[in-house]
């Protein structure tokens, strides 16, 4: 996640996804355009064709905005063009009502700190490249939540975002996602950090994107599928493989039928790689099955995952495959230390090292709390994930260093530190992530505060360095999260084969154990 914060020439640049803040000098002069009740602009669109590369639209909270905003201007890489809800009061500014809440045609943005709500159609849709949606909430939208065009869209990141009481009938979704593989060839959706609840209608997430990067999220359905990632409807099938990587988040299934749906829908087929790795998937009682294999697909790996059926009752299909056309004319079907419940059907031959049991040893089923308790079947019983089989997908994530926190835990702009020690869980959870981070919202706040509003690159190198020095407090909590550790494994194996961190993460784990060991040794 990277957070920019233009302070004149200076541009406060945080980098939380590898743990390591930098602040950077900007070349240019960049304007900020302050919109709002008591503010020189009173709406989004005295402004929006006003802006340029590196400008930021500050939108003032406690306040509603009109909807049917289109922003078309564009930004560059290097200088994306930002519009931050600024909060006022603790609330959000909010965009609402119109047939859509904000369309992004343009390329190379940013959207921050906003709520978008009650539009007729779509309340966000991303028709441009390179759009990055953060510590946002879309929310009460009769269609589509968030919307990503067949064509003239390219790569788009979710992180930190919360959707919930959108969706309806079978074809209207809370996200829905498309890129255009012929305008921006390469194109990735990345959602990550995030929480889908409350679908009335539809999948919680659905994506034709060209590459699918699902990373850390919490999402739920009663309605259709809770993650549906299947091809394009735009391009001809076969022309471009669609590949999903689905590491380390919880998928809840609320209600009847599938929970995941890959491959295709009718329409579209990704003969796509897919690799599902230390997620955990719960199922409603009499849920039909967990991974439904439809139509185009090339392979499937599945590595770490526990499948649990509410009550701890036997799942009736695993994975059904019957409806699978394989690409390369048989089916590449590969998995390893996957927890299911005793009794469960449709299993894999080809899946090795699978523990069977009665219940996974959650701290609390019913409460939702699924991080694994000492003692659990889940405890030190994953593998290096790695990437099985002969049709592995390319540049996957490594072992998951995050996790969704627990659902009463959940709070948008919320990040959980995965402790990194022994032998991986299985599951989203390792035994000790705990307690939740800070708030996003909060850490961007305050680091805006704290710089001036006019620095030179040498006092920017510095603050940087200032950000990333080591804290006593993170040391202790590394400390206590490499104090927990699973004390034993049971389950039956088959086959072969708290810490906690801000969201803008100052420095990974191994860098601050480094200078922690470097002070106490005198050096």
């Amino acid at each position: 996640m990277t957070i920019s914060i233009p302070f004149g020439r200076a541009v406060a640049t945080a980098i939380a996804a590898g743990g390591v803040v930098t602040v950077l000098a900007s070349s240019a002069a960049a304007a900020t355009y302050e919109v709002g009740p008591g503010q020189q602009y009173q709406s989004l669109e005295q402004v929006r064709d006003l802006v340029g590369p590196g400008d930021v639209i500050e939108l003032q909270g406690d306040a509603a905005y009109s909807g049917d905003l289109k922003l078309k201007k564009s930004g560059t890489a290097g200088a994306k063009i930002t519009v931050r809800g600024v909060r006022k009061n603790g609330k959000r500014p909010v965009i609402r009502g119109g047939d859509q809440g904000i369309k992004v045609m343009g390329s190379h943005y940013v959207l921050e700190g906003l709520e978008i709500t009650g539009s007729a159609r779509s309340c966000l849709v991303h028709s441009g490249n390179d759009l990055t949606v953060r510590d946002t909430v879309v929310h009460d939208c009769p269609k589509h939540g968030i919307l990503g065009t067949d064509t003239e869209s390219g790569s788009l990141t979710l992180d930190h975002v919360e959707v919930y009481r959108a969706g309806s009938g079978l074809k209207y979704h809370s996200i829905y996602i498309a890129t255009d593989e012929k305008a921006y060839p390469g194109s990735v959706f990345r959602m990550q950090h995030s929480y889908v609840h409350d679908v009335n209608g539809g999948n919680a997430v659905k994506s034709r994107a060209e590459r699918n990067e699902i990373y850390y999220n919490w999402v739920e359905s009663a309605e259709y599928h809770v993650l549906e990632l299947i091809g394009s409807e735009e391009f001809p099938a076969g022309v471009v493989r669609e590949d999903s990587d689905v590491v380390g988040n919880v998928l809840r299934k609320t209600g009847g039928g599938p929970a995941i749906r890959l491959g295709g829908d009718g329409s579209g087929d990704s003969f796509g790689r897919f690799r599902l790795v230390n997620n955990t998937v719960v199922l409603a009682p009499g849920a039909s099955s967990v991974l439904r294999l439809f139509e185009g697909i090339e392979s499937v790996e599945v590595t770490n995952n526990v499948f649990y059926q509410t009550g701890g009752a036997p799942i009736a299909k695993l994975m059904r495959s019957k409806e699978a056309k394989w690409s390369l004319g048989h089916a590449k079907i590969s998995g390893r230390n996957n927890w299911i419940p005793e009794g469960s059907g449709e299993v894999p031959t080809t899946w090795t090292a699978t523990i069977y049991g009665d219940d996974p040893g959650f701290a609390d089923a019913k409460g939702l709390n699924l991080v694994p308790t000492s003692g659990s079947a889940l405890c030190d019983a994953g593998t290096a994930p790695g990437n099985a089989g002969d049709a592995p997908i390319p540049h996957p994530l490594a072992a998951p260093s995050a996790s969704p926190p627990p659902r009463a835990l959940l709070k948008l702009g919320t990040s959980m530190q995965r402790p990194q020690s022994g032998r991986l869980d299985i599951g989203a959870y390792e035994r000790g992530t705990h307690a939740p981070a800070r708030n996003v919202a909060e850490d961007v706040r305050e680091a805006g505060q704290a710089l001036v509003a006019e620095v030179s690159a040498e006092a920017a190198e510095e603050m940087g360095a200032e950000m990333d020095a080591d804290t006593d407090t993170d040391s202790d909590m590394d400390d206590a999260a490499e104090g927990f550790a699973c004390s034993a494994v049971r389950g039956r194996r088959v086959g072969s084969g708290a810490g906690v961190v801000s969201a803008l993460g100052l420095a990974s784990l191994s860098a601050r154990r480094r200078r922690r060991r470097a002070r106490r040794a005198g050096r």
